[in-house]
């Protein structure tokens, strides 16, 4: 065993620089691990502390199953059962490139949609005429509906509901929606 150590030699090393009050063998006094401090009951989301001393269990008197964060956001505006199919829809985003941001790449913008500044859902819907559409958007919800199609969309961003703009294409029956997204200010918007 050259320039080896046994494990048996090894710990009697560690035993010899243990200082003396440590020099207890029961289980209990060993330090535990972080992973077995781990049981059944550190599931789910933490625990709030209430500092003031005031019973947590009485915060509410209603008869409601879910707390409303719990609940995703849109969820209210979606029908339980509805007969008609789910039309073709894609969903595009624009963003204002100038030549400085194109050739000479002095602007931030990347072609992520990080960089984006509309969202245009183009739905197609076949055998529709334009009074027949009704169309509602949320914040993060597009609701559209015709006689013969039903489309509940979940918008994966933000958007201003109140400044969108649609237009209706009678030849190709597509209806484009063009919203504008609503984005924290971070390094890509500013």
């Amino acid at each position: 065993m050259d320039g080896m150590m046994a494990p048996s030699m090894l710990s009697s090393l560690c035993d010899m620089m243990r200082p003396p009050d440590e020099e207890s063998d029961s289980d209990e006094d060993k330090p535990v691990s972080s992973i077995a401090q781990l049981t059944p009951g550190c599931i789910g989301p933490a625990k709030k502390n209430n500092s003031s001393g005031q019973n947590n269990t009485a915060k509410k008197d209603t008869k409601d199953i879910w707390d409303a964060e719990e609940v995703q956001e849109g969820a209210e505006f979606e029908s339980i059962y509805d007969p008609r199919p789910q039309p073709e829809y894609d969903i595009v985003y624009k963003q204002a490139v100038t030549s400085e941001d194109m050739f000479l790449q002095m602007g931030n913008k990347t072609p992520s949609t990080a960089s984006c500044e509309e969202m245009v859902v183009k739905v197609k819907l076949p055998g529709t005429k334009l009074a027949d559409v009704t169309l509602d958007v949320k914040t993060k919800f597009l609701d559209c509906r015709t006689p013969n199609y039903f489309l509940g969309l979940h918008l994966p961003h933000p958007v201003d509901s109140k400044s969108g703009k649609a237009q209706w294409d009678g030849k190709s029956e597509t209806l484009s929606v063009t919203l504008k997204m609503t984005r924290e200010y971070d390094f890509m918007n500013f």
